[in-house]
């Protein structure tokens, strides 16, 4: 029988590499498709002598066109960290808007299962807490982080219109924190920051007052259930992430007695900066039988040491 054909762009990102390398071990045939400008080669250097994996190197932005099968387009192209998006808002707007109607219409033409990979980031600094798929979000659409929200936002929207209009089989993940090797030294997200600043025994760095929370899912666990999504036959959007919650202040205390790092700094609270983000994942629990199985400590201690080898 003739492998399933999986095009996954953003794939030499770090939840994109995860995610070719995850099909590949079940036997699928992946086109990746990105163009570096915030994923890196070295994320997929292994793959490159695997016969099913293939790179296209290519702005989503512009039309991609595709000789042969496609049977799934998994699109997780995108700046996804707000210095990348602070860095590239006009990529980071064209990736959500332009790359997803591009990928929906090749969806469409080969008559390919959409995946589209959304992000907690819909629900903008949310006033429901935890956050269901149900909550329509409370975000800026001109604040620092706008650019990244609104473009996802649209995403879902279109991506919508598409299963509707043209009956396309879509999905929509709504991800929240997810870390663990191969994510960016130079990220600007909580984990690498402070994992970097640990172990360069140098004090980790709290915004605010430290009691803003976020959950933190391990990227096996989020890798799990987009695949389940993916083979699923739900349409609407499904938070994917762990609902155990921590504050910062608290996270940063894990990172410390995990690295025997001692000093922690405080610094002024970014504009916009969610105070709370924490999915409620009963809708994927209920529908695709899904919940996170690594524990926080546990994927702490994997990524701690992949940073420390990389």
């Amino acid at each position: 029988m003739p492998k399933y054909v999986v095009l996954v762009t953003g794939g030499a990102g770090f939840i994109g590499s995860h995610l070719c390398r995850f099909l590949l071990s079940r036997n699928f045939k992946v086109i990746c498709v990105d163009n570096l400008l915030t994923g890196s080669s070295g994320n997929i250097k292994d793959l490159r002598s695997n016969t099913d994996f293939s790179f296209i190197s290519h702005d989503v932005s512009k039309p991609l066109e595709i000789t042969g099968n496609v049977h799934f387009v998994l699109h997780f192209a995108s700046p996804a960290s707000p210095v990348d998006y602070a860095k590239l808002p006009i990529q980071t707007l064209k990736a959500g808007a332009l790359g997803t109607h591009n990928l929906l219409g090749l969806a469409k033409a080969k008559k390919a299962v959409f995946l589209l990979a959304s992000t907690s980031e819909v629900y903008g600094d949310p006033l429901v807490h935890p956050q269901p798929e149900s909550y329509w979000g409370n975000v800026n659409p001109i604040g620092p982080r706008g650019v990244y929200d609104e473009a996802k936002r649209f995403a879902e929207a279109i991506t919508m219109a598409y299963h509707k209009v043209h009956r396309i089989d879509t999905k929509i993940a709504r991800i929240f924190n997810t870390f663990g090797p191969f994510m960016r030294k130079n990220d600007g997200r909580v984990v690498p920051n402070f994992i970097m600043q640990a172990l360069a025994n140098k004090p980790l760095t709290v915004y605010g007052d430290g009691k803003q929370t976020r959950s933190f899912c391990y990227i096996s666990d989020l890798i799990d259930g987009v695949y389940k999504l993916m083979l699923s036959k739900v349409n609407e959007p499904v938070n994917l992430g762990n609902p155990e919650e921590y504050t910062i202040l608290e996270f940063a205390k894990k990172i410390i007695k995990l690295t025997g790092s001692r000093k922690i700094i405080f610094k002024p609270l970014p504009v916009d900066d969610p105070k709370t983000r924490c999915p409620d994942i009963s809708k994927a629990k209920k529908l695709l039988k899904w919940e996170p199985k690594v524990s926080v400590d546990e994927g702490l201690k994997r990524t701690i040491e992949w940073f420390r080898r990389n």
